[in-house]
């Protein structure tokens, strides 16, 4: 009979275990992040224009990358199953088919980036910043094929539980980026000042740095080596491509009708003024840095309900869920309620304007309602991911954000003159929307998977 304290030793050993596998993620996506920082840092400088042209093109390609960046996510959890029941030898054909894929999705990136002044006049962007934002995103276009590469070999990593590999490619590519930031920005050590189109060519040397640090991960270090990634040439093959694009592509629609919402809002706010779109901007970007950490968790989450479901083991790969969700949502509790009490103060660190402050201040009140849904909300993602399950949540992100919170927000925000509160109890809604129903779905999925009788003992 297993008593209480069975089972928080149980709960204990299996946080160690995601931890172990978060935490490198954690500070990977908090790197990532730094990166946009000192971008928006040093453009700053340059000039509004140009810095508003990098913040339009930062937001045009990230879009378009976390769509394929989507669908390359299903490698990891496909890769978690197999390593969990120690089918080695499957795991090399799919990364190399994985590669395909992302060499056509780099390509039609490419293309996309380089071609897109026609959308940025469709969407009246100032006729001044469409020439700069057009040649930062030309610039950082020629990083989209190693970025997915190098993205490929990194879900790889994470799906065998390998992130630490993860996190130390990730400084250097940071240090290659705000080097080469400095120099072809401003122009130093003999260089041209190039401004927005040094920031997209140091992007995109950063994101080859990535790639090279990967490749050279994998060819020298001797764990894995058995898994042989290298060791022959495989052509594409549709009977391999087909499952990954069926888990993928609703990965990748979810991230992008997840972006897009927040980009609409942000539309939908500078219609009612510059003093909103400022406040918004700021606690947009406080929430997405504390969103990091249970994406991190998410990530590894993923990992984890994989190498358990591979060993043919549901109740703990339900067991390993409901843990990262958990962990998830507590985490973000401490954020909110860091947030709501210290609302002014961080409005303070970001702006200096009183009315900016003011209405942010409010905001991030707001927001901390939201951090725990947040959490728990992408923490249900990352479970049932582990369990290849991506059609349903798909649909329940179209509903949650386009349907509740998009409508919501413009109701109350510029139908009924609530202001910049309106769209933001709009993302409240959605997301607690979100939150209710993926975790029903992880909840009632992960228990068809399970015996109803099991005879086995607990393990993690």
């Amino acid at each position: 009979m297993t008593t209480w304290l069975d089972r928080i030793a149980r709960l204990r050993t299996e946080s160690a275990a995601l931890l172990h596998i978060g935490a490198p993620l954690m500070a990977t996506q908090l790197i990532q992040m730094a990166a946009g920082f000192f971008d928006t840092v040093m453009m700053g400088r340059v000039g509004p224009t140009e810095l508003a042209a990098v913040a339009i093109g930062t937001g045009l390609w990230h879009t378009l990358f976390l769509l394929a960046l989507g669908i390359l996510m299903a490698l990891s959890p496909m890769v978690a199953r197999l390593h969990g029941a120690g089918q080695v030898i499957a795991m090399a054909p799919l990364v190399r088919q994985s590669l395909w894929l992302a060499t056509v999705l780099g390509g039609l990136c490419f293309i996309a980036l380089r071609y897109s002044s026609p959308l940025l006049t469709i969407i009246a962007v100032e006729p001044a910043i469409i020439p700069v934002a057009d040649d930062y995103l030309r610039a950082l276009s020629w990083g989209m094929w190693p970025i997915f590469m190098g993205m490929a070999l990194r879900l790889f990593s994470e799906g065998i539980g390998r992130t630490r590999p993860v996190l130390l490619i990730s400084v250097p590519a940071l240090v290659v980026n705000i080097v080469a930031d400095y120099v072809l920005i401003f122009g130093h050590w003999g260089f041209p000042a190039l401004g927005a189109t040094g920031c997209g060519i140091a992007t995109a040397l950063g994101m080859l740095t990535m790639l090279i640090g990967m490749i050279a991960v994998l060819l020298l270090d001797r764990r894995y080596r058995p898994y042989g990634l290298f060791r022959r040439w495989d052509w594409p093959d549709w009977r391999q491509l087909h499952p990954l694009l069926a888990l993928g592509l609703p990965i990748g629609i979810s991230l992008f009708l997840e972006t897009a919402v927040f980009a609409a809002v942000a539309l939908l706010l500078g219609t009612i003024g510059a003093v909103a779109a400022a406040a918004h901007q700021i606690t947009l970007n406080v929430a997405a840095m504390t969103f990091m950490i249970p994406l991190g968790l998410s990530m590894a989450t993923t990992v984890r309900v994989g190498h358990v479901l591979g060993r043919g083991d549901p109740g703990a790969a339900r067991f390993s869920g409901f843990t990262g969700i958990g962990l998830s949502g507590l985490f973000m509790a401490a954020m909110a309620v860091l947030m709501f009490t210290g609302h002014q103060r961080i409005a303070g660190l970001y702006a200096d304007d009183p009315a900016v402050i003011v209405v942010a201040a409010s905001l991030l009140q707001l927001a901390a309602l939201f951090q725990i849904s947040d959490g728990l909300q992408v923490g249900a993602l990352g479970a049932l991911r582990g369990l290849q399950d991506s059609r349903w949540p798909m649909l329940i992100v179209l509903v949650s954000y386009w349907l509740i919170a998009f409508p919501l927000g413009w109701l109350l925000g510029v139908h009924w003159g609530w202001g910049p509160n309106g769209p933001w109890i709009g993302l409240i809604a959605g997301l607690t929307t979100a939150a209710i129903l993926l975790n029903l779905r992880f909840w009632r999925l992960s228990a068809r998977l399970e015996p109803r009788n099991p005879v086995r003992p607990d393990k993690v």
